[in-house]
């Protein structure tokens, strides 16, 4: 009993330790947030009343300016009706009018031009005409039609003269303006429309010109009858506005527009461009008097862009929180001392008796076989996720995911004997989730990449721009048509390279005319080898079977020209349409090609070329027949050329769904691999002399956002570092690369010291500010020793974009990078798992400890037990757990009994349990999920018929785990006791 409660005491102190310092740091936050936000807002508030000052200032000067150059225009006409009709004969002409209003404009700058047009009855239009020596016309230039009065215009400033005769009355907005401004004796203004020889937006102001002096109560019918004549000025409103804002501090800063708003419901835009709803942050209205009281106007103004976060709101809170973590840190660190060597011992002991146990399991003939197999390798599967999980260097990191991948392939080749099976039985079925094409390109050429660098050979993968990133498909049955593939081409080459390619289909350019000698299946006849000097525009410049894959052609697919045609096999493929994508996947290869009599029967099951390519290479021969069944269940085709001595390139189609939201499941989930965002923007030049190859490694680099130059050799690198003819324009302040990445075959022990030597010139020189970081691209782990000291790190080959990423992480001193898609981990699968109890049965205790370990990784409170026996012990109702995995074989009593006992258990508790008043009596029904090795079909069967809800495979992963348990842990929790 004191052991009992010490060692409770000691988790309930663990526990309690942990909460205070999860709240220490939750306070922290929550502080420094707090304090952010209020600076923040305190500075956003200043940012308002600046823009309300600004905004209200040009408010008024705008009003200003316009009343001047209103009075100007009242005082016109005080100046037609004292000369023109109180003096006799008049004093005023055109001539005299022109010459006046041409000096005084300067008074006027905001006006294009003034006229003065004289109000005239029928009675008098052709005694007016007769004297004017014109004929009135309307504003279209027609002569007017007869009606109760006119306005023509007799006077006009030299720059409106082509108004001259015009019918001011003919205009519908410019007859009302008229009878509004004789009617009320103001100035009244136009709605705003384009003038006619600046085309800005413009409005026209009326005075009326009266025969005499009126008083002031004078009513609407006596000024009628005293009206002499319409004085008119045209205002260019946006040069109005323009000259203003030119005038006063902070133009830069702010974006003013002006509106008519008479009619509030549509606001008249007068100057300035109507911005986008979500691009109103900040903004003020200050309302504008034009003097006419019928029509409003008003100015609104905004800020260009949205003001900063002040650099104080972000340094103090910043301080605040170091302050308090060191803190918290100093206090925790005290606290755990002595607790921390107590658990690392109990850890120690743990791991001791664990890796002491050791158990057999038995089975029958075929679920046997699959079943002892499996078993370990869910343990090895499940012990390389743990080690990933900690912390790795390059090179352990790719050792382990190399060991993962392997593992993944052995399972696999189990598989495939049985895929044989189901396929010959016709119950194959290819299954559709969304995948990462990308991802498992990478995985696949990770699985052979030690036999490509022992052999020396170019192993590479290239995937369009255009391939979406998320499609759904059989993830599993791609995978493994493509590593079977890979998988002959690196076993067959043993020089030269293995280039795998996807294309959208409609991309793909195919021979239209194949010829025999070159034909499709491999008819063609044996050629000579080619010189050894002779250098081909290829991935590794050799020759290959397919004279369609040069370089010129892998720029055609690189373009984004015209979707092109595309015959195979002597008859049409489908191009993507609708919610279809139909891929193109090659895998060229340099190998010992296939002769002429084995084509044929390349497809066979069981069967190779001759005695002598098993002898010599090994295989089953029956990879290829399972990858043509494949393909074609996918809506697809496979077919290869191949010439003897040269090599072989195999082509296959795969008709895939393109991913839409509406497939209901997560996409973080579907993703393999998530690559660091740290590196967008980086700078990097390339030097590659073969233009393939180039391409292959910018599809890489591009999916980390790195910004990349390209160039041929060495020399044209040192010429754009020093600014030399232009190159690449490197030489400009902030487009220096920061990363010269080298292919092999453009270096030497010669280069090695020139370029540094070079590199340390232009430093002290001052023609680049940082020495770039030279990065060596290997094929043959041998290279290493010949790079030269003044390589700053080795990237091996085959190139994989997460492999780069760790190069440069460790290269730059970067740390590990971390993206905001994986901050947050498995969040789907952790939302159902997160604090479930969970009952793990199994025999095997290394499965019982991976299977733990995965399910404690996403929340999950789990309970191991080692038999049947056990978990009937712990399952009687009432009970704690939400879900059980029930491993199937196990001694004394297997998975199978063990669900038929829980599930009479559970009857039998539904039968004895009282139904409570008014409510519906809660029935127990644990979820139990099969956890087996085998992957037959008949122990599939048997668990649904024992009573089991469901089925995972062993070795089990995150995407299996989460379809496996989102049906039943959320939808059917269990009862409270």
């Amino acid at each position: 009993m004191g052991l009992k409660t010490g060692v409770g005491g000691e988790k309930r102190w663990w526990w309690n330790r942990n909460v205070i310092m999860v709240l220490w740091v939750m306070l922290s936050v929550g502080f420094c947030i707090g304090l952010h936000c209020h600076m923040r807002t305190e500075s956003m508030r200043k940012a308002e009343e600046t823009l309300t000052s600004m905004c209200e200032e040009r408010a008024r000067m705008l009003q200003e300016q316009f009343a001047v150059s209103v009075n100007h225009v009242h005082a016109l006409a005080i100046l037609v009706s004292t000369f023109h009709y109180q003096k006799s004969p008049p004093a005023l002409d055109q001539e005299t009018f022109a010459d006046y209003t041409a000096s005084t404009a300067f008074e006027r700058p905001l006006l294009n031009g003034v006229a003065y047009a004289q109000r005239i009855v029928h009675a008098e239009r052709q005694l007016f005409e007769n004297q004017q020596g014109w004929m009135i016309k309307t504003m279209k230039r027609d002569p007017s039609p007869v009606q109760d009065e006119y306005a023509p215009v007799i006077y006009s400033q030299e720059t409106v003269s082509y108004i001259e005769a015009l019918d001011m009355m003919s205009g519908e907005e410019d007859r009302e303006n008229i009878l509004r401004a004789r009617a009320t004796g103001k100035a009244v203004l136009t709605r705003p429309f384009r003038l006619l020889e600046s085309n800005h937006l413009g409005v026209v102001l009326t005075f009326p010109v009266y025969l005499l002096d009126l008083p002031a109560d004078a009513t609407a019918e006596e000024r009628v009858r005293a009206t002499a004549g319409y004085l008119g000025g045209a205002f260019d409103v946006e040069s109005l506005v323009e000259n203003l804002l030119r005038q006063l501090a902070g133009n830069q800063e702010i974006m003013v527009n002006v509106y008519d708003v008479t009619n509030a419901s549509e606001p008249l835009i007068m100057y300035g461009t109507n911005p986008p709803d979500d691009h109103m942050l900040l903004s003020h209205v200050s309302m504008l008097d034009f003097g006419d009281p019928f029509r409003k106007h008003q100015m609104k103004c905004r800020y260009r862009e949205k003001p900063p976060v002040s650099l104080s709101s972000i340094t103090t809170p910043s301080g605040i929180f170091v302050i308090c973590m060191l803190v918290g840190y100093i206090g925790y660190a005290a606290w755990s001392h002595y607790d921390n060597v107590k658990e690392d011992f109990r850890k120690m002991e743990e791991l001791k008796k664990q890796a002491e146990a050791a158990d057999v399991a038995k089975s029958q003939f075929l679920a046997t076989v699959s079943h002892e197999i499996r078993t370990p390798m869910n343990g090895v599967l499940g012990m390389l996720d743990m080690l990933l999980d900690t912390n790795l260097n390059l090179t352990q990191k790719d050792y382990a995911q190399t060991a993962q991948v392997c593992g993944r392939a052995l399972i696999s080749l189990i598989n495939e004997v049985l895929d044989r099976a189901k396929i010959e039985a016709g119950k194959l079925e290819i299954e559709s989730v969304p995948f990462d094409l990308r991802s498992i390109l990478d995985d696949v050429i990770s699985l052979f990449s030690a036999k490509s660098r022992e052999k020396g050979i170019e192993l590479a993968v290239y995937v369009s721009e255009r391939v979406p990133n998320i499609l759904m498909g059989d993830p599993g049955r791609f995978r493994q048509i493509i590593t079977n593939l890979v998988g002959n081409s690196v076993k067959f080459t043993e020089r030269g390279h293995v280039f795998v390619q996807v294309h959208l289909v409609e991309h793909v350019k195919m021979a239209m005319n194949a010829t025999a000698e070159t034909g499709l299946n491999g008819h063609v006849n044996e050629v000579n080898m080619k010189s050894a000097a002779t250098v081909f525009n290829t991935l590794s410049g050799l020759e290959v079977a397919d004279f369609r894959n040069t370089c010129e052609s892998f720029k055609l697919l690189l373009s984004h020209g015209a979707s092109l045609s595309c015959t195979f096999g002597g008859g049409s493929v489908p191009e993507s349409i609708a919610d279809k994508v139909t891929l193109m996947v090659s895998v060229e290869d340099t190998g010992i090609g296939i002769p002429v009599h084995a084509q044929d029967r390349v497809f066979t099951p069981f069967m190779q070329a001759d005695s002598s390519t098993s002898r010599n290479y090994g295989g089953t021969g029956i990879g290829l027949s399972i990858s043509k069944c494949l393909v074609e269940l996918m809506g697809g085709k496979i077919n290869f050329i191949s010439q003897p001595h040269v090599g072989s390139t195999f082509m296959f189609t795969a008709v895939l769904q393109k991913y839409g939201k509406s497939a209901g499941v997560d996409t973080k989930r579907s993703l393999s691999e998530v690559l660091p965002t740290c590196f967008r923007g980086m700078r990097l030049t390339l030097v590659d002399r073969r233009a393939v190859r180039a391409a292959v490694t910018k599809y890489h680099l591009q999916r980390l956002g790195v910004i990349i130059e390209d160039v041929s050799t060495v020399n044209e690198v040192l010429c754009a570092l020093s600014g030399q003819n232009d190159y690449l324009n490197s030489s400009q302040p902030g487009k220096q690369p920061s990363i010269l990445l080298i292919e092999k075959d453009s270096w030497d022990s010669k280069v090695d010291v020139h370029i540094q030597n070079q590199l340390l010139e232009y430093k002290e020189a001052g023609r680049i500010q940082v020495v770039p970081k030279v990065v060596l691209i290997l094929t043959i782990e041998s290279d290493k020793t010949r790079a030269g000291s003044h390589v700053d790190a080795i990237i091996m080959k085959p190139l994989r974009a997460s492999t780069i990423a760790t190069c440069f992480q460790q290269m730059l001193g970067m740390g590990k990078c971390q993206n905001k898609d994986t901050l947050n981990g498995s969040t789907s699968l952790r939302g159902l798992l997160d604090g479930k109890n969970i009952l793990v049965v199994d025999d095997n205790k290394v499965n019982l400890r991976v299977a733990a370990a995965a399910l404690k990784k996403y929340g999950a409170k789990v309970v191991c037990v080692e038999s049947g026996k056990s978990a009937l012990s712990l399952l009687q109702s009432p009970h704690k757990f939400d879900a059980c995995f029930m491993d199937v074989q196990m001694p004394e009593m297997d998975g199978f009994e063990a669900t038929r006992q829980i599930r009479l258990m559970e009857n039998k508790a539904n039968e004895e349990a009282p139904p409570e008043e008014g409510l519906v009596k809660a029935k127990w029904h644990l979820p139990i999920l099969a956890m087996t090795a085998d992957v037959i079909q008949a122990t599939h069967e048997e668990c649904v018929k024992c009573g089991m809800d469901g089925y995972v495979s062993k070795p089990f992963e995150e995407a299996q785990l989460y379809q496996a348990v989102a049906r039943f842990v959320v939808s059917q929790p269990i009862p409270d006791s």
